[in-house]
């Protein structure tokens, strides 16, 4: 699979005509294949392209969230399984470029998920040095989520979500050419175990209504080098408990009998982005004033607190790019390969600190370039 780098605006171009696109295909319900879901359970989106725009309506559920005609019957504590593809079933599901965090939700289908009634049930993020793409590759373009198993009876949507970060480094509002690649998709699904464990909602993906915003951590992400943490958007996973059924009221204190209370729960609250932190010293407390017998010893303790010490850093150097060059016999998968090499090689790491140093970069990525437009005539 090909693997590309973070690349410049001109090399996205080149990225669209790869293939690199991705929409769900169809569902397996405990390992069993449901068939074919393309606008029969699933509201599949017209093309395989993503969604950008954060302030749009197709960031719900794509540019095709209508009814289709079948619900697919489950029961609460299933293993479902999302199964995407590229063009066909079975191809090379999205492009290894687009690395980033797989997710999940749930939401009743009346109102076909518009406003905050959206649930988080999975999510994958950056593990061990792979992302959550990545391992859906790996898998055959499947990843699976187990339904809360005391879910309510009804019908819901369940909205699958893979988000490309290759051009998150730039905030789309920015440069509409760039920025974070949504693709949403939801399967039609009914639960049929008679549970009556409500979806607690308080979640909306419209940016207008409190929902993803482009220049949000972890959707404005630069993702090379590879990041030490990373937050995925969204709130926090449900853990599929909830109210039951609607609350009785509390009685007043004078009333005589006492009337069984289903407290509601507290909402849970999305959790902030992980953010870098530094360590300071622990301030010193002085405990109240006692009086202190006069035989009794007074002890006098001192604390210390050490100095930070600070590190600067160091000019990047220059990029040395051997000439790129098509090896007779090579795949054009492999001619990519060489490409991305080059480009990785010729990207700036820490800005252009050095005179003549913007010029020089230029130079390197423009003999990339060049051996990747001879990738595209193999």
């Amino acid at each position: 699979m090909v693997q590309l780098i973070h690349l410049l605006p001109v090399v996205a171009a080149f990225i669209g005509a790869a293939n690199a696109h991705t929409r769900v295909h169809s569902l397996f319900v405990d390992g069993v294949d449901q068939g074919d879901g393309r606008n029969t359970y699933v509201r599949l989106p017209t093309n395989n392209g993503p969604v950008k725009d954060v302030d749009s309506d197709t960031i719900i559920c794509g540019d095709n969230n209508k009814a289709v005609p079948r619900w697919l019957d489950v029961k609460g504590g299933q293993k479902v399984t999302f199964e995407w593809f590229h063009d066909n079933r079975g191809d090379d599901i999205v492009d290894g470029s687009h690395k980033g965090p797989v997710t999940v939700y749930i939401a009743p289908a009346e109102g076909d998920g518009k406003g905050k009634v959206w649930s988080k049930i999975a999510e994958e993020g950056l593990a061990n040095g792979k992302w959550a793409v990545d391992n859906l590759i790996a898998n055959g373009g499947k990843h699976s989520v187990v339904l809360p198993a005391g879910l309510a009876s009804g019908k819901y949507l369940l909205r699958a979500e893979v988000l490309a970060l290759h051009e998150g480094d730039t905030d789309f509002k920015v440069n509409p050419d760039r920025g974070a690649q949504f693709y949403p998709n939801c399967a039609q699904i009914q639960v049929t175990s008679g549970g009556s464990v409500q979806v607690p909602g308080g979640w909306a993906f419209k940016a207008s209504e409190g929902g993803y915003q482009s220049n949000a951590p972890g959707i404005l992400q630069s993702i090379y080098p590879y990041p030490a943490t990373y937050p995925i958007p969204g709130p926090a996973v449900w853990d599929g408990t909830g109210p039951t059924t609607p609350s009785v009221p509390i009685p007043d204190e004078d009333d005589e009998e006492e009337t069984p209370v289903t407290p509601s729960p507290i909402p849970e609250v999305p959790t902030a982005p992980e953010v870098p932190t530094t360590t300071a010293p622990a301030p010193v407390v002085t405990p109240p004033t006692e009086v202190i017998p006069s035989e009794a010893p007074v002890v006098t303790t001192t604390t210390t607190v050490a100095r930070p010490t600070f590190t600067t850093s160091t000019p990047a150097p220059k990029p040395t790019v051997a000439p790129p060059v098509v090896i007779p016999g090579q795949t054009r998968n492999q001619c990519f390969d060489s490409a991305n090499r080059c480009l990785a090689a010729a990207q700036p790491k820490n800005g252009y600190s050095t005179p003549g140093a913007q010029e020089e970069h230029e130079r390197a990525k423009a003999a990339c370039m060049a051996l990747w437009k001879k990738c595209e005539t193999l």
